[in-house]
């Protein structure tokens, strides 16, 4: 929608309030509130201010002034707010010289999609995630320097079955992967979550119930081009947060929160086009061409760094580990899902045919996963990256070693730290996002983990 359109669309539906949304460094969405008569067309050049000084890992105090510029091509009504209120997502930009904001995540994904026109190689990233999440029904947690714990509790989770209150109808450790109700016990959740997506203008291709017995689920978009699909999670995440909410139960996109069980991933689907022609199937390996075959090169070669991105929590590395269908080897296969990048084989349409990376979970900033991908991909195109001999077994119970992914989030930054040359072509992503986001993380997520007690080393030393 244009400017002109927008204003037409907040008189038509009597809208009344005007929500500007914006993606922190980190992947989450921020917000300010305008009555709708603020907004006008002017505001779509000119913009509001905050303060960048209060956000994490943006701008020091000295220099703390920003604007939020709103698109219009972003709009939609929030399908949660009491007063009839239309969303619109933002730009961020520095006030004196009106330049887009290095580290404003949807201007990063905006510069990987141009790069990519630049090269030639291809005009769209086609992206398709599959994320996952917990639905739980209650959840309590807290840290201080006496206590330190979590509880939580589902109704379908194996440990309820001995209850009073149980009726039967509890699904086995891991045993959740698409059963019917009674046992899916989150089928006409799911259905909320889908039928508001589609209402705030997501195409949803399905959703069902996942592996982990206590509520994991799985809703997939169909997909999309890389800052569109981007734009899509953050309103995929805002309407499983609040669809759960308005249940009297709680979402959350954490890839571990239950030892024993499958972790959540998003696994993200990844294609090349060009003038509306797709570029990764030929006549190699399962279907693939020589571009695809160097696209999954550049990704496996640069996947300890990448993992920095797609994978940026602490808790992230807790999935990857073998056992629960992690993709924590670094090889390529079709099919296989014990490989890190797999290659769907459900149909043989040229336009079906695809990559899928296997590593990331939804605690990435999808702006900055999916320009990340891409880059890496492009590398490997550039370069002519040859990815080996596909694996074709199972790799968790391979006879020779394969390469691994990190095995921690610092591992993981310190292959950024050493790895991020393919990042900053074309100032895709520029040396004061990389260094900003490998100090913040470090200083902020890794430091406070290490020098905390945690209460399994109650249990494992408390007699020692």
């Amino acid at each position: 929608m244009t400017p002109k359109e927008v204003l037409s669309l907040c008189r038509q539906k009597d809208v009344k309030a005007v929500d500007l949304r914006f993606t922190d460094f980190f992947g989450c969405w921020q917000h300010l509130t305008i009555p709708v008569g603020r907004l006008d067309e002017d505001l779509f050049e000119d913009g509001l201010g905050l303060d960048g000084s209060s956000l994490r890992g943006w701008q020091e105090i000295h220099e703390s002034d920003m604007l939020v510029v709103p698109q219009s091509e972003t709009a939609y009504l929030d399908p949660f707010a009491t007063l009839p209120t239309m969303t619109i997502l933002c730009h961020v930009q520095d006030p004196l010289t009106r330049d887009e904001y290095s580290r404003d995540p949807r201007y990063i994904a905006k510069k990987a999609v141009n790069y990519l026109i630049r090269s030639g190689f291809a005009d769209t990233a086609f992206f398709g995630p599959e994320a996952e999440f917990f639905v739980f029904d209650k959840v309590r947690f807290d840290q201080s320097a006496q206590h330190s714990f979590y509880q939580i509790d589902s109704r379908e989770a194996y440990w309820n079955r001995g209850n009073e209150q149980a009726n039967g109808n509890i699904l086995r450790p891991n045993g959740g992967y698409f059963p019917t109700p009674p046992a899916d016990q989150l089928m006409d959740v799911r259905n909320q979550m889908m039928q508001t997506m589609i209402d705030c203008g997501l195409d949803v291709e399905c959703h069902h119930h996942e592996v982990a017995s206590a509520g994991q689920c799985e809703i997939d978009l169909r997909y999309n081009d890389l800052v569109s699909m981007a734009d899509a999670m953050m309103i995929y995440k805002y309407v499983v947060r609040n669809v759960a909410v308005r249940n009297n139960l709680v979402a959350t996109f954490m890839p571990k929160p239950i030892f024993g069980e499958n972790g959540s991933g998003m696994h993200t689907h990844f294609s090349l086009w060009k003038e509306g022609d797709p570029l990764f199937s030929g006549c190699e390996y399962a279907g693939l061409s020589d571009m695809a075959l160097h696209a999954i090169g550049g990704i496996l070669r640069h996947a300890p760094a990448l993992l920095a991105l797609t994978n940026p929590s602490t808790n992230s590395f807790k999935r990857l580990v073998p056992g629960y269908e992690a993709p924590v080897n670094l090889v390529y296969s079709q099919r296989n899902r014990s490989a890190a990048c797999r290659i769907p084989m459900y149909s043989p349409s040229p336009a079906a045919k695809r990559i899928e990376f296997r590593c990331p979970d939804a605690t990435c900033n999808p702006y900055l996963a999916f320009a990340a991908i891409l880059m890496a991909a492009l590398d490997g195109i550039q370069n002519k990256l040859n990815p080996g001999e596909p694996y074709d077994h199972n790799a968790y119970q391979a006879e020779t070693d394969l390469p691994n992914a990190p095995g921690s989030l610092d591992e993981a930054l310190t292959a950024l730290q050493n790895d991020h040359e393919f990042l900053l072509k074309g100032d895709v992503f520029t040396p004061d996002v990389i260094q900003t986001w490998i100090h913040y993380k470090r200083e902020n997520e890794i430091k406070p983990l290490r020098l905390q007690p945690h209460p399994l080393e109650y249990c494992m030393y408390f007699d020692a």
